[in-house]
């Protein structure tokens, strides 16, 4: 396609045209020299970088137990179910015992003609129709069938499942009649008292960082709304959760006379002792920035003669609400919110409530 010479001569003028409407209508809508433009000041407050850490997370105890058989078996009874309160000792479970009862009458037999056999042995020792090693090896093999009568003892005493500790069921994993393999979790249960909870939570690895055992934290619940619990941090996980990438945390809570539950939802308040004292510059509400550009903007400031001043700012943090400035603030104690879009260094201001 070919341009003749007048289209040529036509785009520049079309171009400033364009550009000299566009102008036009932002001057219009600035306020006329000599103006002044009602403003409004809030004051500018310190902020410590990493003072708090906030987190969210669940309940839990830290008494957790999955408790099963540790022989395998047909489940005779279940004497609990979920949700049901237990004592330390209480029976909970028991297998069929006519086949463990069976194994330790065998070994009870084996133990008897071990011992039977050995007299005998002895005897002919003594009388020189037995050799020593008779006797020693008849002594082995009653020292077996002993070690096997407390093997099938002690298989015994774990065909039935009796409460570790004082706590609550909260899954009942098996029914009556069903098989069980050894080490197979028939039930689970949580400590009880209001010294077992602790939240768990996630943070990044910038929070991480800063958290230490022992830092104290304020948690809230939803289930009691306007309480705050105290706590301290008990475990920091010294690596990520390839699921998310973040890293677990543990908080002792002291419960006092509340009743909690395992996954019931927290909010945590940490305050590391890392980041005490460290200053973290200025925050500002976020209507005051001005111009902004990456990590760089600018926020309007008054002068003291009714003029305003332009001071580039480096911010560190922004939220919806809040802009924390960590550079270029430095003895400024207010700044321009309402009304900061339409200043420019030479505009007249005047400061309404």
């Amino acid at each position: 396609m070919k341009y003749t010479q007048l289209t040529w001569l036509l785009i520049p003028a079309l171009m400033w045209g364009c550009g000299k409407k566009e102008t036009t209508d932002v001057a219009a809508r600035l306020p006329a020299p000599g103006t002044e433009i009602a403003v409004r000041l809030v004051q500018v407050e310190n902020h410590s970088a990493g003072a708090t850490i906030l987190a969210t997370g669940v309940l839990a105890s830290d008494t957790e137990a999955r408790l099963a058989f540790k022989t395998g078996g047909i489940i005779r009874k279940m004497y609990a179910d979920e949700g049901d309160r237990v004592q330390k000792g209480q029976l909970l479970a028991q297998l069929q015992l006519t086949e463990i009862q069976a194994q330790v009458t065998q070994s009870e037999y084996g133990v008897e003609k071990a011992r039977r056999d050995l007299e005998r042995v002895q005897n002919l020792y003594r009388d020189s129709a037995a050799t020593l090693e008779q006797v020693q090896n008849l002594n082995t093999v009653l020292d077996m069938a002993k070690q096997n009568l407390e093997i099938a003892r002690f298989n015994l005493q774990y065909s039935e499942i009796r409460a570790p500790q004082a706590g609550i069921i909260i899954k009942k994993l098996a029914s009556e009649g069903e098989l069980a393999a050894p080490g197979m979790p028939v039930l689970a249960m949580n400590g009880a008292g209001p010294s077992n909870w602790i939240a768990r939570l996630s943070v990044s690895d910038k929070d991480w960082a800063l958290i230490s055992v022992g830092d104290a934290a304020q948690i809230r619940l939803d289930a009691y709304p306007g309480e705050v619990f105290g706590g301290t941090v008990q475990l920091v996980a010294p690596t990520a959760d390839p699921m998310n990438g973040l890293y677990p945390i543990e908080i002792k809570i002291k419960a006092g006379d509340k009743r909690f539950a395992p996954g019931l939802f927290a909010n945590a308040i940490l305050s590391p002792r890392k980041a005490a004292g460290r200053s973290g510059g200025v925050r500002v509400p976020v209507e005051a920035i001005v111009e902004g550009d990456g990590k760089r903007a600018f926020v309007f400031v008054p002068d003291g003669d009714g003029g305003v001043r332009k001071i580039p700012v480096v911010i560190g943090e922004l939220t919806n609400s809040h802009a924390v400035i960590v550079q270029g603030m430095e003895g400024v104690e207010a700044v321009i919110t309402a009304g900061s879009p339409y200043l420019s260094e030479r505009s007249r201001v005047r400061v309404v409530r």
